[in-house]
């Protein structure tokens, strides 16, 4: 293996010490992201009640959004979603909404 440097290299590929590639194409509008949070809120129901609290928190987020036209709060967002990560069981449904607001939001 090379421990050739390389350095800020620009261009399409985008390799370089400081780039990262964005693979998200911007975010989905914020009404798909409210239905995603209550779909999770309502799996969480159904398969792990005592995480409910934090699916209402992400709902409220984005409810809080809308309301403000600022954006979600993230760092909100994300603290409810690592528990859930935590919470949940492999193969829910909880745990695959989790997944794709976690890919959505970029975090």
């Amino acid at each position: 293996m090379s421990t050739y440097d390389y350095g800020h290299v620009n261009g399409p590929g985008q390799y370089g010490e400081f780039v990262g590639l964005d693979l998200t194409h911007g975010t989905p509008p914020l009404e798909a992201l409210i239905a995603v949070s209550a779909r999770l809120t309502e799996a969480l129901r159904r398969e792990c009640p005592g995480l409910v609290r934090q699916g209402r928190i992400i709902e409220a987020a984005f409810a809080e959004s809308a309301d403000d036209g600022l954006p979600p709060n993230r760092g909100r967002i994300r603290t409810a979603l690592d528990d859930i990560c935590i919470g949940a069981s492999a193969g829910t449904a909880s745990l695959a909404y989790t997944r794709q607001l976690v890919q959505a939001l970029g975090l």
